[in-house]
């Protein structure tokens, strides 16, 4: 064999090995994209964000890998579409943003990033104000109000918040005091549930800044049965507990929940770093668990999974939420 021909032959699978590298790259961008993209349908605001706060760093890092399998034009494809996810961020955080970007342009995403495998590919899909482009050339993060900075992957044995404590008040968006509901009078030979939630077991407790917990319940298709909740925010801390002492009322008896209807517990705190409440892990607890007095529950890694399919346990380790129910007869 020639040398020519050989030296062709290597530059053709090295060449193929990068269109290879580059198709599995862009198709894990896709799934994420559209994971967050079904977050923010669902309006799921917390979940959408950091699904569109994690796909940006994957952009932003191959935009600076060296060597890339992207060309520089390409780059400049991944720049726009960081710049989307970072306004839809800033639409969903600040409805009153300057530059708001609507989920109908953040779906166009998907075809600009299968652009990056095409010899051809077709214009950018959404007008970006020159501005921002070049805001982003000279100072990629600083001048946006998501912080794109942090973990991939959070779990209970990775995840740490570097926060300062006078940090709490500029959590604009958590209501101290909490949502929580009265009791109301449900109809007679029906039965109503108080939930007390006691405490919830973290090995990292003494970090999380505001947090508190989201109570919802849902039908065995994830869809709303009443009004969501939330605790005020927590004050005390015994390790490896964040305390409460919260009574959630049940706003419909349990003889009118649909059939596979549970209650979900969120635990959710504010990041600084991200200026954004995040939700750590939850819980959820079924019917055939409702009894008067003590319960434990396990707690589950994030996104919630309101249709309890794809469950995965958030520790080994005994940390769990901590219930008392208190059922009473109309």
């Amino acid at each position: 064999m020639s040398i020519s021909i050989f030296t062709n032959r290597m530059s053709q699978k090295r060449s193929d090995g990068v269109m290879s590298d580059r198709g599995k790259i862009v198709t894990r961008w896709q799934a994420s994209l559209r994971k967050g993209t079904d977050f923010d349908s669902w309006g799921q605001v917390v979940e959408a964000v950091e699904e569109y706060q994690m796909l940006s760093r994957h952009l932003n890092r191959e935009m600076n890998a060296k060597p890339s399998v992207f060309s520089e034009s390409q780059k400049k494809t991944l720049q726009r579409i960081t710049v989307c996810l970072e306004l839809r961020g800033q639409t969903l955080q600040s409805p009153n943003a300057t530059n708001e970007l609507s989920l109908e342009d953040v779906k166009k995403l998907d075809g600009a990033l299968q652009d990056l495998l095409s010899s051809s590919p077709a214009e950018f899909p959404i007008e970006i104000p020159a501005s921002l482009l070049q805001t982003r050339q000279k100072s990629p993060r600083r001048n946006f109000e998501i912080d794109m900075e942090g973990d991939e992957e959070e779990d209970a044995e990775e995840e740490e918040e570097d926060v300062e404590p006078q940090l709490q008040s500029k959590a604009q968006n958590i209501k101290p005091t909490g949502t929580l509901l009265s009791r109301i009078a449900h109809e007679p030979g029906t039965t109503g549930l108080t939930i007390h939630i006691e405490k919830i077991g973290l090995k990292d407790a003494s970090v999380y800044l505001d947090p508190f917990i989201t109570i919802s319940v849902k039908d065995v298709a994830g869809v709303d049965v009443t009004k969501s909740q939330d605790t005020p925010v927590a004050t005390r801390r015994e390790e490896p507990y964040v305390m409460y002492g919260a009574n959630v009322e049940l706003q419909k008896p349990l003889e009118k929940l649909p059939k596979g209807t549970a209650v979900f517990f969120e635990f959710k705190h504010y990041k600084a770093k991200k200026r954004a409440i995040s939700t750590k892990c939850f819980a959820f607890m079924e019917m055939d668990e409702i009894k008067n007095g003590p319960l434990v529950i396990e707690l589950y890694k994030k996104p919630t999974d309101f249709k309890r399919k794809k469950l995965s346990l958030l520790t080994a380790k005994p940390l769990y939420l901590h219930l008392k129910l208190n059922l009473y007869e109309n």
